[in-house]
């Protein structure tokens, strides 16, 4: 049975990135709140999917990284009326939100949740590789001046020592600032950081199978595995993911066949 709309923070996941992907549940309470805001710097919408999301629920507010992780203003709102706060993907897959349903509880304020289907179990899905074999998924950060984090790739060889699978998430903001409007990574770009990263750890990982997932959940998905060499000069695309396997059994090693570059 759904749930009727009341005075609090919704947090509703959109899917990854196709509306026609919402639930129900989603397009009812999102639809019938007071206000609707877009979370828009974790994770992006397609512009047209942008202008579906309008039809299918009415007029909404894009907010970015500020609004979201200094949220005094969306939480006395949420104080007094209904307020969603739409999220591609599930709302709870970034910390952020947590944080943010963790300081609503604070102040006494409602907050409900509406899952989303989320890019860790299309991803895991769509390859064919089995989901307990992942290890922590990482997110590979634009460098900023002279500054490159290491610490994704340590994560990444440490699962691959446990023969573990690693999805690596690709970061949307070359700024650091999550302002304004985000620029996805390209393929080209992930492979360079990794490249100058492996370079700074003296490791070796050309010889690696990566698989590039492009913009998943939307008519728009493709699927590509091959070594570093091929990823790099593989174009178009908007959203992108890498998922780099540990040691893979039979029945992967023949799932990811289908995407051999």
């Amino acid at each position: 049975m759904m749930r009727e709309v009341a005075t609090g923070l919704w947090l509703i996941g959109i899917g990854p990135g196709d509306i026609d992907a919402m639930s129900l549940e989603a397009l009812k309470i999102a639809s019938e709140c007071e206000h609707r805001f877009l979370e828009g710097y974790t994770a992006l919408l397609p512009p047209t999917q942008e202008a579906l999301l309008t039809e299918r629920i009415g007029s909404w507010t894009k907010l970015m990284r500020q609004a979201i992780e200094n949220p005094e203003e969306l939480l006395v709102l949420a104080a007094k009326t209904s307020v969603a706060l739409l999220v591609v993907g599930d709302p709870l897959q970034a910390t952020t939100h947590v944080d943010l349903q963790l300081r609503a509880r604070e102040k006494g304020i409602a907050c409900e949740v509406i899952h989303g289907i989320s890019i860790t179990t299309i991803v895991t899905g769509a390859l064919g590789l089995q989901s307990y074999r992942f290890g922590r998924q990482v997110t590979l950060a634009y460098p900023y001046g002279d500054y490159l984090p290491t610490s994704p790739l340590e994560m990444v060889i440490s699962n691959r020592e446990q023969n573990l699978h690693t999805l690596m998430l690709l970061d949307l903001d070359p700024t650091g600032m999550g302002e304004g409007e985000q620029q996805p990574m390209s393929a080209a770009d992930a492979i360079s950081v990794i490249r100058r990263t492996a370079t700074k750890l003296g490791a070796e990982i050309e010889a690696w199978t990566f698989v590039l997932c492009s913009d998943m959940g939307t008519s728009d998905s493709r699927l590509v595995c091959g070594t570093a060499e091929h990823i790099s000069k593989i174009d178009g695309g908007r959203v992108h993911c890498l998922v780099i396997p540990g040691s893979l059994d039979e029945l992967e090693e023949l799932a990811l066949e289908r995407w051999r570059a």
